[in-house]
């Protein structure tokens, strides 16, 4: 099982990596949590990894914290009807400590507000996790975002991370539009994506 890649950051896009580990390029799949925190380009990061093997693909997901990747194996491994995609979704529709508060809350109204959960798989998920969840440390609430240089990119980003996530690029230009002007020009990419799934964008 590969644990964590540790290597130069070559590219990265909203939902993935590539890493070049002493000439080797590992494409890591990760969720906005993770890319908002990432270095610059060129710089060495270090990202904890599942491996996960599917009938039609082998791929590697990655997280900066523990807490995001134990989230991500508990999702996949406990919830029936939740792969790693809609797992993505979730980290990057809730911050980690979002998340637990949602499901310690029965919160299936936030929950159901992510891309391809739905009541019924936010249900599922607060009935297969309360439990678990509260008796898992997943760690502290993570640092505050820092605040990257020029709006215009972000928001580029925000729009590519929800056109990502199943919605079509008008909806999506125009929804972020609209988040970043409410919330100013230092709004992060996280932020601005997570504001838009919580005005109910997309919802099911």
């Amino acid at each position: 099982m590969i644990a964590f890649v540790h290597g130069t950051l070559v590219e990265a896009w909203p939902t993935q990596v590539l890493v070049d580990v002493h000439g080797v390029g590992y494409e890591v799949f990760i969720p906005l949590s993770t890319y908002e925190k990432l270095p610059p380009i060129g710089q060495q990061v270090r990202l904890l990894t599942e491996f996960v093997v599917r009938e039609d693909a082998h791929r590697l997901y990655g997280f900066l914290t523990a807490a995001e990747r134990d989230t991500f194996r508990l999702l996949i491994h406990t919830v029936n009807g939740i792969g790693p995609k809609i797992a993505l979704n979730v980290l990057s529709g809730l911050s980690v400590p979002a998340f637990r508060a949602a499901v310690a809350q029965g919160d299936v109204r936030a929950l159901s507000r992510i891309s391809g959960v739905g009541r019924k798989t936010a249900e599922r998920i607060v009935v297969e996790l309360k439990d678990k969840l509260g008796g898992t440390d997943l760690g502290p609430p993570p640092a505050g975002p820092g605040t990257p240089a020029g709006s215009d990119a972000r928001w580029q980003d925000a729009v590519l991370a929800l056109m990502a996530l199943g919605y079509k690029g008008p909806e999506a230009q125009m929804r972020i539009r609209e988040v970043g002007t409410a919330l100013g020009p230092r709004a992060t990419v996280e932020e601005l994506v997570r504001a838009a799934l919580k005005r109910g964008f997309g919802g099911s």
